[in-house]
């Protein structure tokens, strides 16, 4: 066959993305895939809302107050006098006139107590377990200076200017929406660069790989590779956030509400988007190699393990640099390849320059290049060393049909 009749490279690597695009997309396995994250999702949000349920129904805010009667409704009076002010630092008072010791107060699960108040307005005694001591010790020496005072009290007006939010607000917040979109843009990368390194290991079993890389550039299949992953990846993606999206709608104002980050959220996504695609293909190269270096299913896992741990180490240097923008750590970690994705999404929430952004998918997208080579030739250079048979593929005998 004449080298005219053979594919391009990047027509070689579409085939290859196209054929292995429908093979990971209509198989069953893959179905089972979608599956699997969505029962820890929905067990997770289940247990937390039980959890938090039972955690605020299992505080308790009520305290007795075990004084002489006089005291006691003098405390529960200044209470209610500071209620409107500062109702939600303060507990809820029961007067307790049983004359039992405040041990045996505290000691019955019908009243749920939390503490108990003793001794005079003059010298308060509270008695509770070390930690509901220091939840309120502050509010009940307030009650009691409060109910200490004769003259009736009045609080002074306090007038209002409300503004819509402060640079150190701001700052807060897009940090919190830069945490959720590295955390989340890890956990995606993790869960799905697996996947190319099975598919690999497949087809070197099988001695298909051999027959694509006598029929094309090697760096060809792993690209097409590569765009396949990504596109069944996206299909993943668009199948788990409509799933999100159903459970926003019924939990409607219950979830919370992240900040708006400083590109706005079109923006924001659109380079949540563009930093996943760059990020997985980053990984995902990385895994090629590791999937042309490994024989078996065992060495994949021993192989990858080292890979897997690094990139948590990258993702704790993106996350730690968040509240140092321009600083050596930010910068160096925007620059390196496997961490850039990480750190340029946090700055996308914090800043509103664009320019870094185009700068940083470019040199993305060349680390991009320069892995598939570099993994596209080792691989190449070991699989044609397998034996003669492999040496022998090794010249342009073939090409891959477009169909």
């Amino acid at each position: 066959m004449s080298d005219t009749t053979r594919l391009s490279r990047f027509e070689a690597a579409r085939v290859i993305a196209r054929r292995d695009f429908h093979a990971i997309l209509f198989s069953r396995a893959f179905f089972f895939f979608l599956l699997g994250p969505l029962f820890p999702l929905l067990i997770g949000g289940l247990a937390g809302g039980i959890g938090g349920q039972v955690q605020r129904e299992s505080v308790s805010n009520a305290v007795a107050i075990a004084m002489s009667p006089a005291d006691n409704a003098a405390m529960m009076a200044a209470r209610d006098t500071l209620a409107p002010e500062v109702g939600y630092a303060l507990p809820g008072l029961v007067a307790e006139e049983s004359g039992d010791p405040p041990g045996e107060i505290l000691k019955r699960p019908e009243q749920n107590f939390s503490a108990v108040v003793t001794g005079t307005i003059a010298a308060p005694r509270l008695t509770a377990p070390e930690g509901q001591i220091e939840r309120w010790r502050g509010s009940i020496a307030l009650i009691a200076a409060t109910a200490a005072d004769s003259s009736p009290r009045a609080f002074p007006k306090v007038e209002q200017d409300p503004v819509a939010t402060s640079a150190a607000a701001a700052r807060t917040d897009r940090i919190s929406t830069a945490q959720a979109g590295q955390l989340l843009l890890f956990l995606l990368m993790m869960l799905l660069a697996g996947m190319v390194l099975s598919n690999l290991v497949e087809e070197k079993a099988n001695k298909v790989i051999e027959v694509l890389a006598a029929a094309i550039p090697m760096d060809a299949v792993f690209l097409g590779k590569l765009f396949a992953m990504l596109g069944v990846s996206f299909v993943g993606i668009i199948v788990w956030a409509s799933f999100g999206g159903l459970v926003g709608l019924v939990a409607g104002e219950s979830l919370p509400q992240l900040p708006e980050p400083a590109l706005g959220w079109p923006a924001f996504i659109a380079l949540g988007i563009a930093y996943f695609a760059m990020g997985y293909l980053l990984l995902g190269s990385i895994f090629l190699t590791i999937g042309g270096m490994a024989a078996t299913v065992r060495e994949v896992q021993t192989l990858s393990m080292p890979v897997t741990m690094a990139q948590l180490l990258v993702f704790f240097l993106a996350a730690g640099s968040i509240t140092r923008p321009g600083s050596p750590m930010e910068l160096f970690a925007a620059i390196f390849p496997l961490s850039s994705p990480f750190a340029m999404l946090a700055r996308a929430a914090q800043s509103e320059a664009v320019w870094p952004h185009a700068l940083a998918l470019a040199w993305q997208g060349l680390c991009v290049a320069l892995f598939v080579r570099f993994g596209a030739t080792l691989f190449r250079r070991r699989v044609m060393k397998s034996g003669k048979a492999g040496r022998a593929t090794k010249g342009r005998s073939g090409a891959v049909s477009a169909t």
